[in-house]
């Protein structure tokens, strides 16, 4: 029922197996949080695919050194059945600065600095560390 939360615990799951990479089916809102979370350096690589009729999105995870993942927790805030809007005031820091938090403004989808910066609010699709 929720395809954000899905792509999350995909995400989560395919760590965990140590995973190179996943696909999971494409939709724009996913591709938007997947390109934030890719430019933050949570992951290696975002890309479409094309497979037959269907499109899907294939993301690349990051490991450490030592083998430890590039994300250490995925948290999905806003719910379909509970939606959880912030004002630019009420928006906090994820983790003392070291993850970040996907806000959906009226101006697209942002992280949580970038949000503060332009002083938006919006609803708060999920935090990233």
């Amino acid at each position: 029922m929720d395809p954000v939360a899905d792509m999350l615990t995909s995400i989560r799951n395919a760590q965990a197996a140590k995973k190179e990479s996943l696909s999971i089916p494409f939709s724009k809102l996913k591709y938007d949080i997947a390109k934030i979370i890719e430019k933050k350096g949570f992951v290696e690589k975002v890309e479409t695919e094309r497979k037959k009729v269907r499109k899907t999105l294939k993301i690349t995870l990051k490991y450490g050194d030592s083998g430890e993942p590039g994300i250490f927790g995925l948290k999905r805030i806003s719910k379909p059945g509970q939606r959880i809007y912030k004002g630019f005031g009420e928006i906090k820091r994820v983790k003392g600065g070291h993850g970040i938090a996907i806000i959906s403004t009226s101006k697209g989808l942002m992280t949580d600095k970038e949000a503060r910066k332009q002083r938006l609010g919006g609803e708060e699709i999920c935090e990233v560390w």
